[in-house]
């Protein structure tokens, strides 16, 4: 088969096509038929050797795939496995705990670029941070890939939702149910909003630290991307979590009924072929320009 390999870690320049044998599925795995992987910070990680989780060279990347089970058929998206590798493949061993019945009313490309950004804005929300109707939660990068999903299931869990993106950005976080958009270009959230129940932070940095001054008492801050000052959540009596997102068949099942159901809407931004995975890399590097939306490779 074709599958995008990594022999050495690096840059963009050390993603190569090339064959290599089919995966041989464990006990607990199906083999899949690739028809599409999304395209991830995580798979960036894995290329450079810091994702944090042991890795053998060479090494495959890729978590989000979209595709049929080679033995049975079924049309089905999800995880490849807990260690996020192994999609960018015209075949990927997955694990039956992380797939699930793909959307009917997705493409296998739309269907790529949901699983792991949508769950973990699920996990973020639910999980982590208890949101429920009536609350208020402010959304940092709420164009983003996590963003905009944490937007949609916010508002359809009932509460009240402020989205900080690009003014460019505010008439698409609007539509996903944003009630209100602050620009991060040119206003500072901490003097526009407070008291809020929770900030879910796609950011980090210097926003995630201003976050604790918009929280209410006993609020939450959850972060994808780095773990939040405990010495602030102390003083600001806010609860706190960072985590690496796991991706269960059950908040699949969910997540696909909502895109079914016209609850969640997706945003493929780019698609690309197999043998574009570098161009893929280097537009998560930002060197290369690429519109808003989730980068998907189509596997032929």
């Amino acid at each position: 088969m074709l599958a995008v390999c990594v022999h050495r870690y690096g840059g963009p320049e050390v993603l190569t096509l090339e064959e290599t044998a089919k995966p041989v599925p464990a006990k607990g795995e199906v083999l899949i038929r690739v028809s599409a992987a999304g395209v991830g910070p995580w798979d960036a990680l894995l290329r450079t050797g810091n994702s944090g989780i042991p890795q053998t060279l060479p090494l495959i990347p890729g978590s989000d795939i979209a595709g049929i089970v080679e033995a049975t058929g079924e049309e089905v998206y999800g995880l490849t496995n807990s260690s996020f590798k192994g999609g960018y493949a015209q075949y990927a061993a997955a694990s039956l705990d992380s797939i699930a019945r793909k959307p009917a009313s997705l493409s296998f490309v739309e269907a790529a670029s949901v699983p792991v950004v949508a769950v973990t804005a699920w996990q973020m929300l639910f999980d982590r941070a208890n949101v429920s109707a009536g609350q208020t939660v402010l959304v940092h990068g709420a164009a983003g890939n996590v963003g905009a999903y944490a937007v949609q299931l916010a508002r359809w869990a009932g509460a009240r939702v402020i989205a900080v993106a690009s003014a460019s950005d505010a008439a698409y976080v609007r539509d996903l149910g944003a009630a209100d958009v602050i620009d991060f270009h040119t206003q500072r959230f901490e003097e526009l909003v407070s008291g809020v129940d929770a900030v879910i932070d796609t950011i980090g940095g210097d926003t995630q630290t201003r976050s604790f001054e918009v929280i209410k008492s006993g609020g939450s801050l959850v972060s994808s991307v780095s773990q939040p000052s405990q010495e602030l959540a102390s003083q600001h009596d806010v609860r706190t979590a960072f985590f690496i997102v796991e991706v269960p068949k059950s908040q699949l099942d969910r997540i696909g009924q909502l895109i079914d159901d016209g609850v969640l809407k997706t945003d493929v931004g780019t698609v690309l072929s197999l043998a574009d995975a570098r161009k893929a890399h280097e537009m998560l590097a930002g060197t290369v320009p690429h519109p808003r939306g989730k980068i998907v490779l189509e596997v032929e």
